[in-house]
């Protein structure tokens, strides 16, 4: 099935410096001073042993350094509260986008007709799950705007208004995008816990949870917490494909196809030797079958490479690649140029509808990585610096899109 996306967008303030080869110390304290409570008349214990008492008797740079520490908590205090309502309003806007929207409910997909009638002429699908945004009702019709078409949907198949809100959460797929290069991800949602992975500049991620200044997102070595600072955060949705765009892409896919498999057929496949590992599945366990004989040479030619080392930033199948690296290198060498980032692969080629029916050769883009599919529900992928390229099952994490090449 063809899938259209469309994002919603959310941009949102913080300030902790994450990404890498960004350095920022400050040092708020001073003489193991850890908290600033109000006097009143109270005799307070700091840390070191020393009284507020006595610290008021000493001299007025001390007083001035309690004085400046009170006022940073104030303005920690009012930056927390401003990102806090920040926060609160964006979200209130996504909500009221979402009660605009118009969500397919069918099986298969929904005509989206010129006129509010059946006698309308067909201008193009709305397929299940998809949306388009509400423009007016008219007779049970609504009229939507979806991608680049505008017409009638049939109201009973669809939904919207205060409905369409809890259903966009459930079908739109939250993504957060990386706006700086190198940015730690934390196992923790603060910056004082172990670094779990860092990830690449505009790396599409997968988001699980939210708070004011956190995103838990989904990457290759687990779950972890990015700042809010540096990424955007988008809702992306199915939205309708006109005639003329399914005429267009089937004709595209066709002439894509025929010159990958000459390009397949006119390259010669390297060798490499197989390094052993301790991770991932035994090449010599799994079967590469399908109906793509040009996908079947990619698979079995990206297979040689298991046990090879994983590098970040790398293109070597030998020396060392990271996720897109692999793809891209393994594509190279059947004259298919892909671009090194796991974002950009999800817009490559055309979209294959589920798992069931990917074929050798498909790229399998997860949230921050991607992999090749080699069959049987398997696929090799250049995974962690810890396993390097492996084989693993397709479905061991979310999928969020399959892309045909060939």
């Amino acid at each position: 099935m063809f899938r259209r996306s469309v994002r919603i967008t959310a941009y949102t303030l913080s300030a902790v410096l994450l990404c890498a080869g960004m350095n920022m110390d400050v040092h708020a304290a001073t003489g193991g001073i850890s908290s600033v409570l109000p006097t009143s008349g109270i005799s307070v214990a700091l840390d070191d042993g020393t009284t507020m008492e006595s610290l008021q008797s000493q001299s007025g740079n001390d007083t001035i350094q309690l004085a400046s520490l009170v006022n940073a908590e104030q303005v920690d205090e009012a930056k927390a509260a401003a990102i806090a309502e920040a926060v609160a309003q964006e979200r209130a806007e996504e909500e009221a986008l979402f009660k605009n929207l118009v969500i397919a409910q069918v099986n298969a997909y929904v005509n989206v007709r010129s006129l509010p009638s059946e006698e309308g002429e067909i201008v193009g699908k709305l397929y299940n799950n998809s949306v388009g945004t509400f423009i007016s009702e008219e007779n049970g019709w609504y009229q939507i705007q979806s991608g680049n078409v505008v017409g009638y949907v049939k109201g009973e198949y669809c939904v919207t208004g205060d409905e369409a809100i809890a259903l966009a959460k459930q079908v739109g797929t939250r993504i957060a995008t990386v706006t700086c290069d190198g940015l730690y991800v934390r196992k923790e949602a603060n910056t004082d816990c172990a670094i779990l992975g860092m990830v690449a500049f505009e790396d599409d991620l997968l988001v699980l949870d939210e708070t004011d200044t956190w995103v838990l997102v989904d990457i290759e070595e687990g779950t972890g917490w990015v700042s809010r600072d540096y990424v955007t955060l988008h809702t992306e949705f199915v939205q309708a494909e006109s005639k003329a765009e399914e005429e267009a892409r089937l004709a595209k896919e066709a002439e894509e196809r025929r010159r990958a498999q000459e390009a397949a057929r006119q390259a010669t496949a390297s060798q490499s030797s197989n390094s052993s590992t301790s991770y991932g599945i035994d090449p010599g366990s799994v079967t590469i079958s399908g109906d793509s004989e040009m996908g079947v040479a990619v698979a079995e030619y990206a297979v040689q490479f298991v046990g090879n080392p994983y590098k970040w930033g790398g293109t070597s199948l030998t020396d060392g690649a990271d996720c897109s690296g692999f793809v891209m290198s393994v594509y190279a060498n059947f004259g298919v140029s892909l671009p090194h980032s796991s974002s950009a692969d999800r817009k490559q080629g055309y979209a294959v509808d589920g798992l069931e029916n990917a074929q050798p050769g498909d790229l399998i883009c997860y949230s921050g990585h991607v992999a090749l599919y080699i069959g049987d529900g398997n696929i090799v992928h250049a995974s962690t610096s810890k396993t390097g390229i492996i084989i693993s099952k397709a479905d061991y994490k979310k999928i969020l899109a399959i892309r045909r090449i060939f």
